[in-house]
């Protein structure tokens, strides 16, 4: 697709969403269902999810695609880097990444954008495609509106 209809449907991506999200306000339930609008719109993902801190290290929470890593300390691998800086990385090629964790052979590239809350670390959206170079700055200014959507209407307690 090229960059216009990249921006309208990341539009109509992050629209859904906040539709979505106006009745309920479940922390698994929200996750769970923002997975499954991400991995509809994205191609070529091998992995798209979420992973939640519990004050002491990144914990796999809601996820679509293959198995993966069920602890990531904070700073350890991509996910933990986003975490520990609390910014979005984006790796265009994982197997030159000297801080990559490999859960997942078919991923190629990596986007990492943390979720924020108040002030507090909640969590990553993390999301691994099977080509490299896939993610950009539209990606990037998207998927923090999309974060950004999605924890200001989730109740974080439900995880705690």
């Amino acid at each position: 697709m090229n960059k216009k209809e990249k921006v309208e449907g990341y539009e109509l991506l992050n629209n859904q969403l906040k539709a979505l999200l106006s009745a309920q306000n479940y922390t698994l339930s929200n996750l769970s269902n923002a997975t499954a609008l991400l991995n509809d719109f994205l191609p070529k993902q091998v992995f798209v999810g979420f992973y939640l801190y519990n004050g002491e290290q990144l914990i796999l929470g809601p996820f679509q695609g293959g198995v993966s890593c069920v602890e990531i300390k904070l700073g350890a691998g991509v996910c933990g880097e986003a975490a520990a800086k609390r910014q979005t990385l984006i790796v265009d090629n994982v197997k030159e990444h000297k801080n990559y964790i490999s859960c997942d052979s078919r991923a190629m590239s990596e986007i990492v954008v943390p979720l924020i809350k108040d002030g507090e670390l909640k969590g990553v959206l993390d999301l691994d495609a099977a080509e490299p170079s896939f993610y950009d700055d539209i990606d990037q200014k998207y998927l923090e509106e999309f974060c950004q959507i999605l924890s200001d209407r989730t109740d974080w307690r439900f995880f705690e």
